[in-house]
Formats: C-alpha cells, sequence, structure tokens
C-alpha cells in the first residue's frame, strides 16, 4: 500500500478519534503506533512505543516542563498574583476601564513566573472580577478582559508552549523566551487600547474607580519586587550563560519557593496542593509529547511532511500566501484543540515547509504561539473562557457564557493586530535574541 495513502488514512483515523473526547496523547500515541507497525513491522512498532515514552520520561532536557510548571504553582498559591494586581490597581484604577487595564497589566506580570494560560486567568479571575463587579463593571469587560489577558501567559516567558516547541523543533529555548519578551509587551500595549477604546464609546462598561495619590503608588511598587527579582534571576542567567533553561527552571522554582517561605505567604496545604497540581499537569504534557513523537515517526515514514513541503514548493506561490494558509490553519485548529496538542500535532508537518521558504523558525515559533493564543478564547473550546467562567461562579455568583465570549472579541482583534505587526515587522521579534545570541 502507498505509504502517502497510509499516512492519510491515519490523519483521518485520529481526527475520528477526536471526536470521540479520546485525550489527544492516547489519540496520537494509537494511531503513530498502528501506523508505524502497519508500515514497518509490530516488532518495530512496540520498539517506537517504549522507546518513545521512556525517553520522554526520562529525558534531561524535558525537565523543565515540571520546574517552570512548579514555580508557576507556587507563585499562584503564595498569592503573587493579587499583589500583581493590587499594583496594577492602583495605577489604573482612576482611568475609566482601568481595572480592566490592571487585570491585563497583572496577566503579563504573572505570566512571567508562570507560563501558563489557563493558570494565569484562573489567578486573575479569582482576584479581579470580585473588584470589577464591586466598582459596577459590565460583566462582558471584566471577563473578557481576564480570560484573554491571560493568554498573554502562553507567550510571556517562561512559556511551556514555546519550550516544547524548542524541544520540539531543536531551537534553543533562551532564545524563544527573549524573543517573546517585545511580543507579549506589544500585545499588552494594544489590550489597554482596546479597552480604552471600548469605554470611550460604552463608558458603562468600566466606570472610573478610586483615586490613588502617587504615595500610595510608588509604595505599591513593592509588591512587584518579588516577582521581579524571580524574573531577573531566571532570564538574566540565561542572557548571560550562567545557566542552562533547565537550571534555569530548577533556579526560579527555587526563588518562588524562598520569597514565598521567607515572606510566609504560603502553607503546607499550599505546597502540597503546588506540588499535587505539578506532576498532574506535568504528566498531561509528558503523555502529549510522547504521543506527538509517537505520531511524528509515523509521519516521518509516511513522507507526508516531506510531500508537502515539495507539493507547496510546486505551486511557486509567494512565500506570504503560504505562511498565511499556514497561520489560517493554526488559526481553525486552535479553535477546537488545546494549543498545546495542536501545536505537537502540527509541527512536525508545517516546520519543513516553514524552513524551506526560508523564514526563521525563532520568529515562526513566537508567530504560531501568538495564532494559538486566539484559540484560548475562541469557541467552541475556549479553554481560558471556561476558566473564567467556573472561578466566575464561585467569585461573583456566575457570569453567562455568551456575555464571556462576547467580551473577548474586541481583544480579539487586538491579538489579531498584533501578529500582524510581528509578521510585517519580524525584528520585532527577533531585536532580543538577536542581540543576546
Amino acid at each position: 500500500m502507498n505509504p502517502t495513502f497510509i499516512g492519510i488514512l491515519g490523519l483521518v483515523l485520529m481526527l475520528a478519534l477526536f471526536m470521540t473526547r479520546m485525550p489527544v496523547a492516547y489519540v496520537m500515541a494509537l494511531v503513530g503506533f498502528v501506523g508505524f507497525s502497519a508500515m514497518i513491522s509490530l516488532k518495530g512498532g512496540l520498539g517506537l512505543l517504549s522507546r518513545s515514552i521512556y525517553e520522554t520520561f526520562s529525558s534531561y532536557g524535558l525537565t523543565t516542563i515540571p520546574l517552570f510548571i512548579l514555580m508557576g504553582q507556587i507563585a499562584f498559591n503564595c498569592g503573587i498574583g493579587r499583589r500583581l494586581y493590587d499594583t496594577a490597581y492602583k495605577f489604573f484604577g482612576a482611568i475609566r476601564g482601568g481595572l480592566a487595564m490592571a487585570t491585563v497589566t497583572a496577566c503579563t506580570a504573572f505570566g512571567a513566573v508562570c507560563g501558563s494560560s489557563p493558570a494565569t486567568a484562573a489567578t486573575l479571575a479569582t482576584v479581579g472580577l470580585p473588584e470589577m463587579r464591586r466598582y459596577h463593571y459590565a460583566d462582558e469587560l471584566s471577563s473578557g478582559s481576564v480570560a484573554s489577558g491571560g493568554g498573554l501567559g502562553m507567550i510571556m516567558p517562561p512559556s511551556v508552549v514555546l519550550i516544547v516547541y524548542g524541544i520540539l523543533t531543536e531551537q534553543s529555548i533562551g532564545a524563544l523566551f527573549v524573543a517573546g519578551i517585545l511580543p507579549a509587551l506589544v500585545l499588552t500595549a494594544l489590550f489597554i487600547l482596546c479597552i480604552m477604546i471600548w469605554c470611550r464609546f460604552q463608558p458603562e462598561q468600566g466606570p472610573r474607580g478610586e483615586r490613588f495619590t502617587w504615595r500610595q503608588r510608588i509604595r505599591s511598587l513593592t509588591n512587584m519586587i518579588d516577582t521581579l527579582l524571580v524574573f531577573i534571576l531566571v532570564m538574566g542567567g540565561l542572557f548571560f550563560g550562567l545557566f542552562t533553561p533547565t537550571e534555569a527552571a530548577a533556579v526560579g522554582a527555587f526563588g518562588v519557593l524562598a520569597v514565598a517561605l521567607i515572606r510566609r505567604r504560603i502553607t503546607w496545604a499550599g505546597i502540597v496542593k503546588s506540588l499535587y497540581e505539578t506532576l498532574r499537569t506535568s504528566c498531561m504534557v509528558m503523555f502529549l509529547i510522547a504521543g506527538a513523537v509517537i505520531f511524528g515517526k509515523f509521519l516521518a515514514v509516511t513522507r507526508i511532511p516531506f510531500n508537502v513541503a515539495a507539493w507547496i514548493g510546486g505551486f511557486h506561490l509567494p512565500p506570504y500566501l503560504i505562511l498565511s494558509a499556514i497561520i489560517v490553519v493554526y488559526f481553525i485548529g486552535g479553535c477546537v484543540m488545546d494549543a498545546l496538542a495542536l501545536v505537537m500535532l502540527t509541527i512536525p508537518i508545517f516546520y519543513p515547509v516553514v524552513i524551506q521558504l526560508g523564514y526563521d523558525p525563532v520568529w515562526f515559533g513566537i508567530i504560531i504561539v501568538l495564532v494559538t493564543q486566539m484559540g484560548v478564547i475562541t469557541p467552541p473550546v475556549g479553554i481560558n473562557v471556561y476558566v473564567v467562567y467556573g472561578v466566575s461562579q464561585g467569585a461573583v455568583g456566575g457570569i453567562a457564557l455568551e456575555k464571556i465570549f462576547k467580551g473577548i472579541f474586541p481583544f480579539l482583534i487586538a491579538v489579531i493586530v498584533g501578529t500582524a505587526l510581528m509578521i510585517l515587522f519580524p525584528q520585532i521579534v527577533l531585536l532580543l535574541p538577536n542581540l543576546m545570541y
């Protein structure tokens, strides 16, 4: 049987299994194993299955994932997000829509010690939704700013998605982290601009809040010392080659834990909860990686990625048109799949195409994260929307899903504008990596 036909059959089978709501990791591993066994041999398939799972879970390089996840969980459970929000609130609260701006700013800052989009959204929803409800903010703006701002945790280093992309493509994780800083700040500015425009035309969405003196504002900056110290420690060490990404993750996790213990802001129950959530999330990510590796090996023997690259190259289309088509695929895929699973599933197919077209792999990684960031807030999956919906039940008595989805659309436009800027001006992404590396 033709290898390409077997590969297409495998892709169809995989999509069919997705419809059954079977976990993505298991689907990729199963289809990859069955397809590889059919093309090579059962013994070869069993060898691939056992070797891939063992190598994934025993990989030293992949220890960055549980360590950065632990860092984010400890930061979540010791109240760093609440203190960051308090600082942002004192600076922006008196402006129309200022609480929403404070939420977005705090999301960016918390993303610098978290790396997880749902965790960032959950933290700021717990803190921000009750405050915005107290100051009579409309549910659309309050929930939309939290859900969309949480997506900034995907691109602000340390980002779990960027770590996985770097591992799959053998790119420098340090360079990817550095490349994510300016785009994250640009998106934050676009979100704030979006809120200003929205509240200018619909003032009832975000009434003015309490005004603070400059003395109070300056004093509140002490709340950011913890985050800045950890961020400078981790990113500075990477910039200057003091330690590897794995060592940086360990230093970051230890730094957050040390700060939490010294300030007595975490209990034993909080530490246990952090370890439990880290174990659960890390196992999920590791199985996703193992499944993606198995599926990727199957695709490699079918030669579909190389055939796709050759087929696209045969059209003699301008590279930007091909890139646009790939971005559309990621956008549509992000609407129906988890961002991490989508990246691992598609990178073996599209990465060779992008490299053949001459695009920078670090730049492409940031673009992919930006596009999949749209997926965490768009229906029908929109994981951040459901996180905010769940948190709102206890925080403010519940916000209707349709209101949250309505609230994210202005921010979705801001992400699209931001992505277009990164495509038109790739120097925004590549400036810091070129300086540091």
